[in-house]
């Protein structure tokens, strides 16, 4: 299967990439970011540097790839998670406007399938954006992977253990790759609560 994966330098996206990859797909690793491009393409993905935000190039790199499937792994979040109420509207505009344009450019390329990370929490204030952008991707006909908070190398918890939901970063990649075959709807990824 062909792949688009927007996000793949992300904590998701870097682990989700090799697992692609080695499960015999042909992978474009979208990045915002030239210097990833580099990393990208040593785990096996054809990088494309591209920015969201920017409709018109995002749909034309969507379409030249030809995907059958396009994931959406892209997040706006600080490297620090006391910053996180600060980084609110940046993340927010993601997961509305980023959405939108992922979905018009996979609708372009005539992609079948369509999974986007979301979480399995409501923070305060953030309901009804989360529940918009899982609706985009629902009435696209593709598939919300509702993932707990992560933890692990790289993440918000390297050393210390969130309240539920939660997931290990390396079991949210692999949880992930047979959401390509799901049928529309949404999906907990998430270990079992206390």
């Amino acid at each position: 299967m062909r792949i688009f994966m927007a996000g793949a330098s992300g904590v998701i996206g870097i682990r989700l990439t090799p697992l692609l990859v080695g499960a015999g797909h042909t992978v474009a690793g979208m990045t915002r970011s030239p210097g990833k491009a580099r990393t990208l393409r040593e785990l096996g993905a054809e990088p494309i540097v591209c920015d969201v935000y920017d409709a018109g190039r995002l749909t034309d790199a969507v379409v030249a790839f030809r995907p059958d499937a396009v994931i959406h792994q892209l997040t706006d979040l600080p490297d620090e998670v006391a910053a996180l109420p600060a980084s609110a509207a940046a993340n927010d505009r993601i997961r509305t406007e980023g959405t939108r344009n992922l979905i018009v450019a996979a609708g372009a390329a005539g992609a079948s399938r369509f999974v986007a990370q979301s979480i399995a929490w409501r923070p305060a204030g953030r309901g009804e954006v989360i529940d918009r952008h899982e609706r985009q991707v629902l009435d696209f006909g593709g598939v919300v992977a509702r993932y707990g908070q992560l933890y692990g190398p790289g993440t918000y918890y390297e050393r210390e253990l969130p309240g539920h939901p939660r997931v290990h970063v390396d079991e949210a990649a692999r949880a992930t790759l047979p959401l390509l075959d799901a049928a529309p709807g949404i999906v907990t990824i998430a270990e079992p609560g206390d």
